[in-house]
Parts: C-alpha cells; sequence; structure tokens
C-alpha cells in the first residue's frame, strides 16, 4: 500500500507528466493520443512507473517503445517542473495501459454471450 507522500508524489508526476506528453508527443511519437492513465512509485521514490494508455495507432508497442527511447529527456523535462516538489527526481519507466481496451473487449464478450442466450431462448419458445 503506498503511502501518503507516495501518492503526493505520483500525482504530481502525472499530472506534469500528462502536460509533457501534449507539448512534446508530437515530436516522440508522431499522430498517437498517449494519455498517463497512472504513475506508482516504489517506496524509496526513486523509480516512477507510468502507465500509458495510447490510441489512434495500430502498433502501441511501437509507441511506448519511441517513449522508453526518449526516458532520460522526458526525465529532464519533468525535473524542470518539479524540482522544488521533489528532492530526488525519480527515473521513469513506461507501461502499456490496456485496461480500457480488455474493457472493450469484455463487453463484446458478454454482449456476444446475451445475444446467443436470448437466441437460444427464442428458439425454445418456438
Amino acid at each position: 500500500m503506498a503511502s501518503i507522500r507516495q501518492k503526493q508524489v505520483a500525482s504530481t508526476i502525472q499530472r506534469n507528466m500528462s502536460t509533457i506528453f501534449q507539448q512534446e508527443g508530437s515530436y516522440i511519437y508522431g499522430d498517437a493520443l498517449v494519455t498517463v492513465t497512472e504513475v506508482t512509485l516504489t517506496p524509496d521514490l526513486g523509480i516512477a512507473r507510468v502507465y500509458l494508455s495510447v490510441y489512434n495507432v495500430h502498433n502501441k508497442e511501437a509507441v511506448v517503445e519511441a517513449v522508453k527511447h526518449q526516458a532520460t529527456r522526458l526525465r529532464t523535462l519533468l525535473a524542470n517542473r518539479i524540482r522544488k516538489h521533489v528532492r530526488r527526481i525519480p527515473f521513469l519507466e513506461f507501461y502499456i495501459d490496456d485496461t480500457l481496451d480488455e474493457m472493450h473487449r469484455m463487453q463484446e464478450l458478454f454482449s456476444k454471450l446475451k445475444k446467443e442466450r436470448d437466441e437460444k431462448s427464442d428458439a425454445e419458445e418456438e
């Protein structure tokens, strides 16, 4: 369970990384829409795990790899923004957050099951 300080720093990093991706994102990954969905920190506040949702592209892994390739530059941009709020700027690790994709996939499965159940009940009534 995260401490209060971890949550505060994670929230600060999430807000600032979102702004950085809005300003600098097109130079890194082009036309993709990238949002920062969550940031978690290690207990020593040394590593920030940044979870990204990627839209508007077919190859999401390529976008995340491009972001990982620019991690040092992104850390520097983040440091310029949060230097007065934290003692050490954490190292950044980027991951794909596919929660929304899973949600859509599950919704399609449930819709398919409901449709099959309705067809089966209609067939039994006849």
